[in-house]
């Protein structure tokens, strides 16, 4: 497993050189074609033997690369800098968080104005991102801006690390959990060609993967993501997305489209057959890169299996490295079926 070094590793969407990088150097040993699209995804493909009724196909799994952060728009004349965010950040989670900013990955922390100086009705509603400011221990204007640039991007600064049973904790496991699956399912050859795509920009509107799924062209394809774990007591039961430790959830329905049903009841099976735990998400919010790749050119069949994660889009999330595991053992199981019995009719 790669996971530490990928949670670690930069990646706001738009900016996902580092991660892509690492990527390319540990599954360069696998691959056949390895090569990174205009958009920034990087697509590798693992040559099949050719042989049985199935060889021809084209099999495309996606795991997306980048994170969600933070944008620098202005530095002011007292060197504190302004924001927005880039994708989805709710910014109550914000505060008195420590970033890195820009490419040198400048140290700062995420202010506001301390509490016992706002006014009686300023700390009754939730802070906005208008209320805050990224400090770097800049003293003015003129110094901020020697040392991180308007457009600049800002990332949480978590580290990795094991803890509890099973559990680990660290940023953008949505979706640097998938993109770990991937690279570990690209290590095994298989009669038919495999696409391993890790896209870009799909905290920003999908973008990545419409561009790589049209240049693939896929018979079928898988998504590996992160999603929501909102297992928590102040979540009522049917508004838990996804429960940690129960498997990875497979997707009926989310915002970006309806997933392909023939290849959610082959998941089902193929994990019933083997034992493995699975879970259905509970919820149709969101959307993930399935639902560009099921539009492009005439369309292909799709299905997504995410983790469950808590604290999704925000600076630290946990995860259950058991349900990383069954993950891997589905997702090999379905390459494997797709050997034998092709895309569904």
């Amino acid at each position: 497993m790669f996971l530490k070094e990928l949670s670690e590793a930069a990646g706001v969407s738009g900016t996902e050189h580092e991660v892509r990088n690492l990527i390319r150097e540990q599954v360069r040993p696998y691959v056949e074609e390895l090569r990174t699209d205009s958009l920034g995804n990087l697509i590798a493909a693992r040559r099949g033997t050719g042989r049985g009724k199935h060889g021809r196909l084209k099999v495309m799994v996606a795991a997306h690369m980048d994170e969600v952060g933070l944008m620098i728009t202005l530095a002011e004349k007292n060197g504190l800098l302004r924001f927005e965010p880039v994708g989805g950040l709710d910014p109550r989670v914000l505060n008195s968080k420590v970033v890195e900013v820009g490419p040198h990955k400048i140290p700062g922390v995420l202010g506001s104005r301390p509490n016992h100086l706002q006014k009686p009705e300023e700390r009754k509603r939730a802070l906005s991102i208008q209320d805050m400011y990224i400090d770097i221990g800049a003293k003015s204007k003129e110094e901020a801006e020697r040392l991180v640039k308007v457009g600049d991007v800002a990332g949480f600064a978590t580290r990795y690390e094991e803890i509890g049973n099973g559990v680990v904790k660290g940023k953008a496991f949505d979706d640097r959990a998938g993109c770990a699956l991937l690279m570990e399912l690209l290590k095994k050859q298989y009669s038919f060609t495999l696409y391993g795509v890790f896209t870009v920009q799909e905290e920003t509107g999908l973008r990545g993967a419409g561009a790589a799924a049209y240049a693939v062209d896929p018979d079928i394809a898988l998504v590996l993501e992160g999603t929501t774990a909102s297992d928590v007591p102040e979540t009522e039961e049917h508004m838990q997305s996804t429960t940690m430790g129960k498997g990875p959830a497979l997707t009926i329905m989310d915002g970006a489209g309806v997933m392909d049903r023939r290849l959610v009841e082959r998941l089902l099976h193929l994990a019933e057959k083997d034992g493995l735990p699975v879970q259905l998400r509970r919820s149709a919010f969101g959307g993930t890169d399935a639902g560009k790749i099921r539009l492009a050119r005439e369309g292909a069949p799709a299905a997504v299996m995410a983790l469950p994660c808590r604290y999704i889009h925000s600076p630290v999330s946990f995860m259950n490295l058991g349900d990383w595991e069954a993950a891997l053992a589905l997702a090999g199981r379905f390459l494997e079926d797709m050997e034998k019995d092709g895309v569904p009719a």
